[in-house]
């Protein structure tokens, strides 16, 4: 499992989410949204657990390592999103002007 987040094709990936996400919060409460995410994200990455070990028995003895990786750069990015609202609170959190 990689962990490159500096690129640009990264963040262009991640804002397609985002973007989806906001279109959907027209028709459904944030969240709700949010929790489909979530569980879209966890989906996925079972999958990619799943397709990189070959086996139910291989998924199974990497599961943990797996779980821990994921849950620790999901943490690392929360706090990195957190600390980033934080520091720019007024300006992202303005209304739009139009």
């Amino acid at each position: 499992m990689s962990n490159n987040t500096s690129d640009a094709e990264f963040f262009a990936r991640a804002n397609v989410f985002i973007n989806t996400a906001n279109d959907q919060c027209d028709s459904a409460h944030p969240n709700e949204v949010s929790a489909s995410m979530l569980y879209a994200v966890a989906r996925f990455n079972a999958f990619i657990v799943a397709s990189t070990t070959g086996s139910a028995q291989n998924m199974t003895a990497e599961k943990e390592r797996a779980m821990d990786y994921l849950t620790d750069q999901f943490r690392k990015m929360m706090v990195a999103n957190f600390d980033d609202f934080i520091g720019n609170y007024e300006a992202y959190m303005k209304p739009a002007q139009g």
